[in-house]
């Protein structure tokens, strides 16, 4: 299992795409195998590979790594971009958590009834607004530096632009009262690994649309 990452999971974003992006501002090139019937997920299972029975699997360094959280924090501390010490590393998972929490409900939007999905979007850029970017603009403002955490870039920097372009996604003027936001998506977009991921024709996916929730209930019985 040498070489190259290999990430195991659907042709889409869903709870691999933060493990894309982590990889690639690390600039480590990876190889995807892609889930893409109900066969090739029950194949993976039955060879024994996923410790969970559930992707994203990411085989790395000898390893079958499953569990989002685990992968992202082996990569991060990895490729240095989980802090210096204990307490960066803390501030570094709080603020990362607050950005999970916030493309969680951004990434189980297109799954939900289309009755329910306007109220849904509403509360996604309320929270983002109120809750979620404000803590971020406010970090940025105390320390003056143009990273989150020990003024270099960190996994937290990386996750808080995902979070960030997927909340423009649903509403493009979304930064329009966090200044020092729009500023550090600025610069970290321009950071050379991330701004080649960035362009067409990198592994980033797409949204979601509903051709892809399609499949993904086809492959997981959703």
């Amino acid at each position: 299992m040498a070489g190259k990452p290999k990430l195991h999971y659907t042709k889409g974003r869903g709870k691999m795409e933060s493990i894309r992006w982590l990889l690639a501002a690390a600039g480590v090139e990876f190889e995807e195998e892609f889930i893409e019937k109900k066969e090739d997920l029950e194949k993976l299972r039955s060879d024994g590979v996923l410790l969970f029975q559930q992707v994203p699997m990411v085989e790395i360094d000898g390893m079958r790594l499953v569990q989002t959280r685990a992968i992202l924090s082996y990569i991060a501390a990895k490729y240095n971009l989980y802090g210096k010490d204990l307490k960066e590393r803390a501030w570094i998972d709080m603020y990362v958590e607050g950005t999970t929490d916030l493309m969680g409900m951004i990434m189980y939007l297109p799954f939900q009834p289309a009755d329910t999905k306007e109220k849904n979007l509403a509360l996604i850029i309320e929270r983002a607004t109120t809750r979620y970017f404000p803590v971020y603009e406010k970090a940025l403002k105390d320390h003056g530096q143009d990273y989150l955490v020990g003024n270099k870039l960190s996994w937290a920097d990386v996750h808080l632009l995902e979070a960030i372009l997927m909340v423009e996604e649903c509403k493009p003027d979304v930064l329009s009262a966090f200044p020092l936001l729009q500023a550090f998506k600025g610069k970290i977009s321009n950071i050379p690994t991330i701004k080649k991921f960035l362009q067409p024709g990198s592994q980033r996916k797409p949204p979601t649309d509903e051709k892809f929730v399609a499949v993904v209930r086809k492959i997981f019985n959703i």
